[in-house]
């Protein structure tokens, strides 16, 4: 063979194993995306699924499914996410309560919060304090005052499950207070609302909703503080926790991103990375989002996603220690 056609030939050969190798990079996704939601349909949670799912498919071609799983405080989609094939298809919509929190209150999650990587967040939510309609109550300070009288019927509040960021907002406001209240667990946010609106439970500390502003219209429930530092745009009548005399200087937020498993390829996280960028420019998305009073995150690349889901677990982990925080 002249050098010639042995150069021709090993260039052919290097072009064929290029274009093979960009054909398996852009092959992912070949099918439908499951987009996996660890609460049931009608929850603040279900709702950013439902108003990512059409870009993100437009984004990458394919199918986006939504699957609401609730359960074990969120932790149990988490876990089918981690059980199927690490391979993109099984996308988790996840916060700290299922991948942070929850394998530090529950002894039956196994998952550890290592096993997922962020690949961006989504959104930033408002937290509030929500009361059955007939609670005597109309602020924080006034909550704490009853709850102090309760004596042997302590209040009752609702959260999403055992080790929740709300469960520990409630034991962490117990602690600073010295009151007592009796927690009881939901397997989601949308039956608990639906109990407190039924006034089955006292209050709660939930994201805040257009569902849950409804209800508030329509009388079936009061909103009597929200927990960031500062009042939200979307909220700005709402004073917040800290403005109160019994919890100064106490504040909380909350955030959704979407996670895989820390061995998905790294094409594959790249092409989700790109898609997820790319819907949360989009306008339509973000006017949903400030609709249900969440807030479209900011851009990140694939290594400050990193950093910032290091620095969320470190404190989530501090803030379990603080209450000291067992598995049960």
């Amino acid at each position: 063979m002249s050098k010639f056609k042995l150069l021709r030939s090993l260039v052919l050969s290097a072009g064929f194993a290029l274009g093979a190798g960009l054909a398996l990079a852009q092959a992912y996704p070949a099918k439908p995306v499951n987009l996996m939601v660890p609460y049931p349909a009608g929850g603040p949670s279900d709702a950013i699924a439902r108003i990512f799912f059409n870009p993100l498919g437009k984004e990458l071609g394919q199918q986006v499914l939504v699957e609401n799983l609730g359960g074990v405080s969120g932790a149990l989609a988490a876990q089918k996410v981690l059980a199927a094939p690490a391979d993109g298809y099984y996308v988790f919509q996840g916060s700290p309560n299922e991948v942070i929190l929850s394998p530090l209150a529950n002894a039956a999650v196994k998952l550890k919060t290592e096993d997922f990587r962020l690949v961006h967040p989504v959104a930033d939510a408002v937290m509030v304090f929500v009361t059955r309609k007939d609670l005597p109550v109309n602020n924080v300070d006034e909550l704490i005052a009853l709850a102090r009288k309760s004596g042997d019927k302590p209040l009752t509040y609702g959260s999403v499950g055992i080790g929740s960021l709300y469960h520990l907002i409630l034991e962490n406001v117990q602690a600073a207070t010295g009151i007592k209240l009796a927690h009881v667990p939901y397997k989601g946010n949308a039956p608990l609302l639906q109990d407190i609106g039924g006034g089955q439970v006292d209050f709660a500390v939930l994201v805040y909703s257009a569902a849950m502003g409804a209800l508030a219209e329509q009388g079936r429930l009061k909103v009597i503080g929200q927990l960031g530092a500062q009042r939200s745009e979307l909220l700005k009548n709402l004073p917040t926790v800290s403005e109160s005399q019994s919890l100064k200087n106490f504040s909380y937020k909350i955030w959704t991103g979407y996670m895989v498993p820390k061995n998905t390829p790294e094409d594959v996280v790249v092409r989700l990375h790109a898609a997820i960028g790319k819907s949360l420019q989009d306008p339509s998305v973000r006017a949903q989002l400030a609709a249900q009073t969440q807030v479209a995150s900011a851009p990140m690349t694939l290594a400050e996603s990193a950093k910032f889901f290091d620095a969320e677990t470190a404190r989530y982990r501090a803030i379990a220690k603080q209450i000291n925080l067992q598995p049960q």
